[in-house]
């Protein structure tokens, strides 16, 4: 294993600690009767999240573009194993990174510091919004695990094959 099929690995599996993590408190926003105890876990839960320290954002963020420059610096090879298991995974990468950006941060911006105009209501239906999202993150961050699994697996049959 190479140092940019280990930047593309380190990147997925820290994502996916970050959203087993969540994913405690989404389960129960998402496969349990609603009751108030669980609202307010998940308001808490996320505003928490959300009002970590920059560094911590920092954090996630530059482990996001480690994992773009690792899926491109791989796809850069571009021979027949690059272009179907490291284009996929970067296509969904790139899916991931757009879930986080277009449902993740605006639901957590609406859960934490709703404007005047969200009720409760809009609260709770974000924060159902988000624990999808992060579940839709969490397959697809899986499959690209199994992705680089696989090509790893086809390197190393090519190989005995030899």
């Amino acid at each position: 294993m190479g140092f940019r099929q280990g930047a593309v690995l380190a990147s997925c599996s820290f994502f996916l600690g970050v959203l087993f993590i969540c994913f405690f408190v989404d389960y129960r926003i998402l496969h349990q009767e609603l009751t108030e105890e669980i609202i307010e876990d998940g308001f808490q839960f996320y505003a928490t999240f959300f009002n970590a320290p920059p560094a911590i954002k920092a954090v996630l963020h530059g482990f996001m573009g480690v994992g773009i420059l690792g899926l491109v610096a791989k796809l850069h090879k571009y021979d027949e194993s690059a272009i179907f298991f490291d284009g996929s995974s970067l296509a969904g990468y790139l899916f991931a990174i757009a879930v986080y950006l277009a449902v993740t941060v605006p639901s957590l911006r609406t859960v934490v510091t709703p404007v005047d105009i969200d009720t409760r209501a809009d609260r709770i239906e974000a924060l159902r919004i988000l624990s999808a999202g992060n579940t839709i993150m969490m397959v697809v961050l899986g499959a690209i695990l199994v992705l680089q699994g696989g090509q790893e697996y086809a390197r190393r049959a090519e190989c005995w094959e030899r």
